[in-house]
C-alpha cells in the first residue's frame, strides 16, 4: 500500500464526516467540501480516524489511494482551518481594490480588471497593494490566486507585477552600452 495512504486522517473536533458509498462530505466552521470516492477505495471512519484502504492491488488502486488520502486531508484541515495565499502588487499605479464580488485590478494597461470572486472564496484587500484571498478549498484558492497573478506577472527587469508574498524574482541584468 501506499506510505502516504497508510497514514490515518485525523478529524479534529467541531468536524462532520459523512461518508456515503461513492461520497464523501466534510462540514466544519469553515464550510462544507464534497468529494466523489474512487471506485477502487474504501473509507472507514474510526473515531477520529479516517482510514484508507483499497478494493484491489492494481496500480491505479495504489495510485488512487495515496492522491485520496492526501485530498481528504487537504479537505479536513480547509474546513478546520482554512487556506490563504498572499499576494503583493508592485508598481507605481498598481493597485487592487475589493467592492462586493468583484476585485478591482489597476495594473497599467489601458482598462481596469473586473475580476469576479468564485463562490466560497474570500478576498480581502487590507491596503492597496496587498491582497488575501482565503477559503476552504485549497485548490480553488491556489487558482483564484494564480489567476488574479496571470494578469501582470512579475516581470524580471524591474520585478513589477503581481506576486506571492514568499515569491523571489530573479532579476535579470539591464542591456549594456
Amino acid at each position: 500500500m501506499s506510505r502516504i495512504a497508510k497514514n490515518p486522517v485525523a478529524v479534529p473536533a467541531g468536524v462532520e464526516v459523512k461518508i456515503t458509498a461513492s461520497k464523501l462530505n466534510i462540514k466544519g466552521p469553515k464550510g462544507t467540501l464534497e468529494h466523489e470516492i474512487h471506485p477502487n477505495i474504501k473509507i472507514k471512519q474510526e473515531g477520529n480516524l479516517l482510514m484508507f484502504e483499497r478494493t484491489n492491488e492494481s496500480a491505479l488502486a495504489r495510485a488512487v489511494s495515496g492522491t485520496t488520502r492526501a485530498l481528504v486531508n487537504n479537505m479536513v484541515h480547509g474546513v478546520a482551518k482554512g487556506f490563504e495565499k498572499k499576494l503583493s502588487i508592485i508598481g507605481v499605479g498598481y493597485r487592487a481594490a475589493v467592492q462586493g464580488k468583484k476585485l478591482n485590478l489597476t495594473l497599467g494597461y489601458s482598462h481596469p480588471i473586473a475580476y469576479d470572486i468564485p463562490t466560497g472564496i474570500t478576498v480581502e484587500c487590507p491596503d492597496q497593494t496587498n491582497i488575501l484571498v482565503r477559503g476552504a478549498d485549497k485548490q480553488l484558492v491556489g487558482q483564484v490566486a494564480a489567476d488574479i497573478r496571470n494578469y501582470r506577472s512579475p516581470e524580471p527587469y524591474k520585478g513589477k507585477g503581481v506576486r506571492y508574498v514568499d515569491e523571489v524574482i530573479v532579476k535579470k541584468e539591464a542591456k549594456k552600452k
